[in-house]
């Protein structure tokens, strides 16, 4: 298995979790426009909602990222800062979550589809599923 038919490199790159070669996102990881995705996989037709309120389970990984960043930002803080108030804590985490939110929203996405469609090989040797 080559390093762009890994899992990771499918994640980072937020290929279709089915193929790992179709974009589940246009316009790359970050943009303004982050909550546009493609309905299904252009190159295997995998759909990337496959039922309605898929992506709920999504924000207990968006709430693992955040739980991290507000993690690093006390330390960074702590180490530059001789006492940390709350109001600078606050504001620093807002500042990282809200600079975040297009990458830990895709991430979020991209991750929790892992979970539950597997890897079926490259596109031009897996049956391409039909569109609804």
């Amino acid at each position: 298995m080559s390093s762009k038919n890994s899992l990771l490199y499918s994640i980072a790159t937020a290929k279709c979790p089915r193929c790992r070669e179709g974009e589940m996102f246009p316009g790359g990881l970050y943009t303004t426009r982050f909550a546009d995705m493609h309905s299904s996989c252009p190159c295997c037709g995998q759909a990337y909602e496959p039922e309605p309120g898929f992506y709920y389970g999504a924000m207990y990984v968006s709430f693992a990222f955040n739980v991290a960043a507000f993690l690093v930002s006390l330390f960074i803080l702590s180490q530059f800062v001789e006492e940390v108030t709350m109001g600078m804590m606050i504001g620093v985490v807002a500042v990282v979550v809200i600079g975040l939110l297009p990458v830990i929203f895709r991430l979020s996405r991209i991750i929790w589809i892992n979970f539950f469609v597997r890897y079926e090989g490259p596109c031009d040797q897996i049956p391409k599923k039909a569109v609804k």
